[in-house]
C-alpha cells in the first residue's frame, strides 16, 4: 500500500521500518529535519507526504501536534482525496479526535484511531498491540498495515474509542509504575534487597506484566527514557479532562 507515515520518534522511526521492510510504499515526514526510514522517501512537509498516497498515518505527541499536521500550514487536507484514510497512533484527546474525523469526512476520507500499546520494544519487533476505534470497513484496509507493525488489533468501538481505551490503560500503567517505584524506594530505606522483593511480586498477585518489563531495568540501573515522563504527565491530564467531561 501507499502510506504517508508522519513522525518518526521512539515509536514512528521503527514503524515505519517494520512498513518498509513488509514491501509498502512508504514516504516519511518528521517534524524535526534530518530523521530518515531506510527504503522510505523523504517529504518536504505532510501535505507532500501525503499526496497520492492510500493512508496517512500518524504517531506524535500530543493532540496539537495532531492538529497542526492535519490541518495547519502545508498540512496533509491540502492533500486529501476521496477514499483515503487517516491512521493516528498518538495518543490524544477523543473528543479532538472525533473532531478531526469529522471534520476530513467531508472530504471523504475516512479516520482511525490507532493508538499503541507495547512500548519500544514491541515497535521494534513488530509486536504492537493497536487499540482503534473506527469503521469496519476502514479497518479491514487497514490490517496489512497492522500486520506489519504489531501482532494483534482490539476494536473497542467508533471512532474516538480507540483513544478513550488509551487513556485508560495509560491511567492503569502510570499507577503501577508510580506504586513500584515508591515500594523500591521504601523496600531500599528499610534494608530490603531489590532483586529479592522483586522476585516476591512475580511470585504473588501483585504481579504486573509493567513491572516485569521494567524491573530488569532498575536492577541494572538503565533509567534511559523508552517512555518519557513528559508524554505520561500529558496521558495523565488527558484522563482527567476525559473524566470531567464525563463527569466522573
Amino acid at each position: 500500500m501507499r502510506v504517508a507515515f508522519l513522525g518518526l520518534g521512539i515509536m514512528g522511526h521503527a514503524m515505519a521500518t517494520n512498513l518498509v521492510r513488509a514491501g509498502h510504499d512508504v514516504t516519511v515526514w518528521n517534524r524535526t529535519p534530518g530523521k530518515e526510514v531506510e527504503g522510505a522517501r523523504v517529504a518536504a512537509s505532510p501535505a507532500e507526504a501525503a499526496q497520492g498516497t492510500e493512508v496517512v498515518w500518524l504517531c506524535v505527541s500530543d493532540t496539537a501536534a495532531v492538529e497542526s499536521i492535519l490541518f495547519g500550514p502545508n498540512g496533509v487536507e491540502q492533500s486529501l482525496t476521496e477514499g483515503m484514510i487517516i491512521s493516528d497512533s498518538s495518543t490524544i484527546a477523543p473528543a479532538a479526535t472525533r473532531k478531526f474525523a469529522e471534520r476530513v469526512a467531508a472530504k471523504g476520507v475516512q479516520y482511525v484511531d490507532s493508538p499503541v500499546t507495547g512500548s519500544k520494544a514491541g515497535a521494534e519487533s513488530g509486536t504492537l498491540l493497536f487499540i482503534v476505534g473506527g469503521d469496519e470497513p476502514a479497518i479491514e484496509k487497514l490490517k496489512p498495515l497492522y500486520a506489519a507493525m504489531g501482532k494483534k488489533i482490539f476494536r473497542m468501538g467508533e471512532t474516538g474509542k480507540g483513544q478513550s481505551a488509551k487513556l485508560v490503560m495509560n491511567l492503569q500503567i502510570a499507577l503501577i509504575y508510580e506504586g513500584f517505584a515508591e515500594a523500591l524506594t521504601l523496600a531500599a530505606k528499610l534494608g530490603v534487597d531489590a532483586g529479592s522483593l522483586i522476585h516476591l511480586v512475580n511470585a504473588s498477585l501483585v504481579k504486573s506484566g509493567v513491572v516485569e518489563y521494567k524491573a530488569p531495568f532498575v536492577l541494572n540501573r538503565d533509567f534511559a527514557a523508552i517512555f518519557p515522563l513528559r508524554l505520561m504527565r500529558k496521558d495523565i491530564r488527558l484522563a482527567l479532562d476525559a473524566a470531567k467531561e464525563a463527569r466522573v
